[in-house]
This record gives C-alpha cells, sequence and structure tokens, in this order.
C-alpha cells in the first residue's frame, strides 16, 4: 500500500515526464540545439524520447507497468547524460545557459534516476508481497 506522501511524488513524478515530453514537441526546436552532434536523426530521437517520456510517466500510475516504467525511466535518463555531458563540453554553444545550469545538471540526473528507481523497487516489493500473501492463504 503507498503512503499519501508516496502516491504524491509518483504523482508529481508522472507529470514532470509527461510535461517534459509534451514539451519535446512544443519546442522541438531547443531539444534539436542539444543534440550531441554525432547522433544521427536527432529529429527523430527528440520525438522518440518525448513518446518515451509520455509513455513512462503514464506507465508510472498502472501498478502493472510501474516497474517497467521506472527502469525504462532510469535508462532514459543514463541516455540523457551523453547530452549533459556534451553541453559542458561545448558550453559557448550553449551561451544563453548559465554555466552552473549545466553543472547542476548532472547530479540532478542522479537523483531523478534513483527517483525512479525508487518506484522500481517499491514495485518489485509490493508484487513480492501480494504474491506471498497469496502464496500463504492457497496453503
Amino acid at each position: 500500500m503507498l503512503t499519501r506522501a508516496t502516491r504524491a511524488s509518483l504523482a508529481v513524478q508522472c507529470a514532470l515526464y509527461v510535461a517534459s515530453g509534451i514539451n519535446h514537441f512544443w519546442h522541438e526546436g531547443f531539444y534539436l540545439h542539444i543534440m550531441p552532434d554525432h547522433y544521427a536523426h536527432p529529429l527523430a530521437l527528440v520525438r522518440l524520447s518525448g513518446v518515451a517520456e509520455i509513455l513512462g510517466g503514464l506507465g508510472l500510475l498502472v501498478p502493472v507497468t510501474r516497474r517497467f516504467s521506472a527502469v525504462g525511466i532510469a535508462a532514459m535518463l543514463v541516455v540523457f547524460f551523453d547530452v549533459h555531458f556534451f553541453m559542458v563540453r561545448h558550453a559557448a554553444r550553449f551561451a544563453e545557459v548559465p554555466a552552473w545550469v549545466l553543472w547542476a545538471r548532472i547530479p540532478l540526473q542522479f537523483l531523478l534516476i534513483a527517483w525512479a528507481l525508487y518506484f522500481a523497487r517499491r514495485s518489485g516489493l509490493a508484487t513480492a508481497e501480494y504474491g506471498s500473501a497469496s502464496n500463504s492463504a492457497k496453503s
């Protein structure tokens, strides 16, 4: 059973990823601008990551898909490190973003990964507890 604080945290995380995913389509130009040069098909990647964020955020709300969505979000965030490091290495190209923001995004990414994995772990525990309870009931 999720506590009120845990449910609120889950709702905030869902809203964050759904809004961020929608933002990929609303402000495609921004995301294309920050896409590292070494990626082929940057527009397709921007759109794909937007869809992934929307689906991942919505998947957090469904208990059956929560663990998969949380792990998927964490994996996606690991991939996004490349974008953050690219921006730090080419800070002059992103003069509109203060240097401290470019650097702050890296530890923030670790916190977002941990937050997503918290729900992957909780989801697994809830499933294990449910499985144990139903196995005990059968005995």
